[in-house]
């Protein structure tokens, strides 16, 4: 089957009403948020594909989403999840640890969400919390801070070697983004309680996340665990590549390896990340 044309695509349900959703009138923005939902649409399926290979085959995958605060991480997991089976995974975003679970080993309670077989687990935040959140507000101390550094590596191994796929993404945005994206927060009556009281700091701590940021993916950017750059200043580009790279990683089977193009699709390392200035 062929592609549809431009003309074809606006002339759909979907570009009709992407067309005439718009304040203004833009056959440019029409087409790219069709594009876009296409694009979503074919990708999903795959997900569908995948999951039904982890089920089968009783596999065990975790997928880590870090960022800064408001680079997009929920949003990219909601449409992960959209339309797979919800019996088959479970997203995981812990609270601040009570007392109990102040009082155990740091990694007890991530342990106790790990997968099962035949599931996959998505961390929106994750242990990771430890290598730059916690420090950076005063939540852990200097000495609970180098203890997760010195465990961290060996952690992720033993997780490895039990039979389990992790994937590890950073959704990385500019200083400039997160202030927007910020006031949006704000002004949205359905979305202000997302702005937290760390919310409130991240802009004038910026730096200090940055410093180690870098600390984390020096120290944990490993060959058996790397960490995987998402560009995130744009959204739904950074939604379809997530989904894309974790297509292309997890070796489920059949693969739509066309609608993949694989040897297009470009994963960019903590190294190369380094070198590029809005990667911060």
């Amino acid at each position: 089957m062929s592609a549809l044309s431009d003309i074809e695509k606006l002339n759909t349900k979907r570009g009709l009403r992407q067309l005439f959703s718009n304040d203004e009138l833009s056959i440019g923005k029409t087409l790219r948020n069709v594009n876009y939902e296409l694009r979503l649409e074919k990708l999903q399926e795959e997900l569908i594909k995948l999951q039904q290979w982890v089920t089968t085959n009783n596999k065990k995958v975790v997928v880590l989403f870090e960022g800064r605060d408001a680079a997009g991480k929920g949003g990219a997991i909601r449409r992960i999840t959209e339309h797979i089976n919800p019996r088959e995974f479970r997203v995981v975003a812990l609270p601040k640890p009570t007392e109990e679970e102040k009082g155990q080993w740091y990694f007890q309670r991530y342990v106790n969400q790990l997968p099962k077989e035949g599931e996959i687990v998505f961390f929106d935040r994750s242990w990771y919390n430890r290598a730059v959140v916690e420090p950076v507000n005063g939540f852990c101390t200097e000495e609970e801070y180098q203890i997760f550094m010195g465990q961290i590596n060996p952690f992720e191994k033993m997780i490895i070697e039990s039979g389990t796929i992790l994937i590890k993404f950073y959704f990385s945005i500019s200083k400039d983004e997160q202030a927007k994206r910020f006031e949006d927060i704000q002004q949205d009556p359905l979305k202000k309680w997302k702005y937290s009281d760390v919310d409130a700091k991240a802009q004038e701590l910026w730096d200090v996340y940055t410093e180690y940021k870098k600390r984390m993916f020096k120290k944990t950017d490993t060959k058996i665990a790397p960490w995987i750059i998402i560009k995130a200043n744009k959204k739904g580009k950074a939604r379809l590549e997530v989904i894309e790279k974790l297509l292309n990683i997890i070796p489920y089977t059949p693969k739509n390896e066309a609608l993949l193009n694989p040897q297009e699709i470009v994963i960019t390392t903590t190294e190369e990340a380094r070198n590029e200035p809005n990667i911060i």
